[in-house]
């Protein structure tokens, strides 16, 4: 039996679609896919019969859950530079997609995490809907936000900072409150949105498309406290930020606290680092490279196992974290995880 195509590149009148295909796995990403991706979007550049590309994934449960973790677990006592090359190579397709020079239409239905963000997120027509669930999990599972992810989450001020160090998933509104998505279209409409797409005639008119199927999503949870969220985390250093929360005393800011609390010492630490230095970048590659050099160096810790195997392989959500508390976690250790080791970094050629 021939094994399925991990991913579906078609063109259907001027545009070119992408298709993720792994269904069963939420469209997880495999280097495989991420070459195939690249591919695509580089012939889809010199067409000039394309004028936009579409990017969906397959199945009802959402757009991409992320990379391929699973296969990381299972590598942990082996050679893990299948992870290095996956992320060099999907951190350099992330930056082609942000500088792409045609009308990137994504379709962040359902479930969008992680490198689903990647793709998603630095596109110029990015679709949500009443289904969206975003997130950036990866302090819970003891790695750090990348695919740009400290990037774009910088950009969205306190709302933003939380989101990377809590992990939390949000709705359609408050990703367009921060900025990671650009459109709401109720899901039923999804059909005839894309079915016009196929018709246009040059590039501009995928953006008036856009414009006129959008709706109107309902105000989220990160809007209405926008303000304590600017305020809070805004502070210098994590233990700082639970501090300010739990001497709020609201609902929200008790729940935000539980939720950071829960995640990887480390992780947080290293991604409250990462999002300093993403506040004072000059693009988007600059934090990319770091986040490469930060997840070379979470490759042989512990809490990126044990954050693996308690969310995905056992699935008892109960990670036990060493070091255990934000307190024991040195400034040394952080410095050698943001060093990376030494593997040859992504490169960002001219976009296609």
């Amino acid at each position: 039996m021939m094994a399925q195509a991990e991913i579906l590149v078609s063109r259907e009148g001027r545009v070119g679609r992408i298709r993720l295909n792994r269904p069963k796995a939420l469209n997880s990403l495999t280097l495989h896919m991420v070459r195939g991706f690249r591919r695509a979007l580089v012939d889809f550049a010199s067409d000039a019969n394309i004028f936009a590309v579409l990017v969906t994934g397959e199945g009802e449960r959402g757009l991409c859950a992320g990379g391929d973790i699973r296969r990381l677990y299972d590598l942990r006592d082996g050679d893990k530079d299948y992870y290095r090359d996956f992320w060099r190579e999907e951190y350099e397709l992330n930056a082609m997609i942000a500088r792409y020079g045609k009308p990137y239409v994504v379709v962040m239905d359902g479930l969008v995490m992680g490198g689903g963000v990647g793709v998603s997120a630095h596109g110029n027509c990015r679709i949500v809907t009443e289904r969206t669930r975003l997130a950036m999990p990866e302090t819970g599972i003891g790695f750090v936000p990348d695919v740009g992810g400290t990037w774009l989450l910088t950009r969205a001020g306190g709302a933003g900072v939380y989101l990377a160090l809590s992990g939390a998933t949000i709705s359609a509104a408050d990703a367009l409150h921060v900025g990671l998505a650009d459109v709401f279209v109720e899901s039923q409409k999804l059909e005839g949105v894309i079915r016009r797409l196929t018709t246009i005639r040059d590039s501009s008119e995928a953006n008036a498309l856009l414009r006129e199927s959008a709706g109107q999503a309902e105000i989220g949870e990160l809007a209405k406290n926008a303000e304590t969220l600017d305020r809070v985390m805004s502070k210098d250093q994590v233990e700082d930020i639970l501090e300010a929360l739990e001497s709020l005393g609201t609902s929200f800011a008790d729940s935000a606290a539980r939720e950071i609390r829960g995640k990887s010492p480390t992780s947080l630490k290293v991604t409250h680092a990462l999002l300093k230095q993403a506040m004072r970048a000059e693009n988007l590659e600059a934090c990319l490279i770091k986040e490469f050099r930060a997840a070379c160096g979470l490759l042989g810790t512990h809490d990126l196992q044990e954050g693996i195997r308690a969310a995905i392989v056992d699935k008892d959500r109960s990670p036990q974290w060493r070091p255990a508390a934000l307190e024991e976690v040195s400034e040394a250790a952080v410095a050698k995880i943001l060093a990376g080791d030494g593997s040859p970094e992504p490169r960002f050629p001219s976009a296609p």
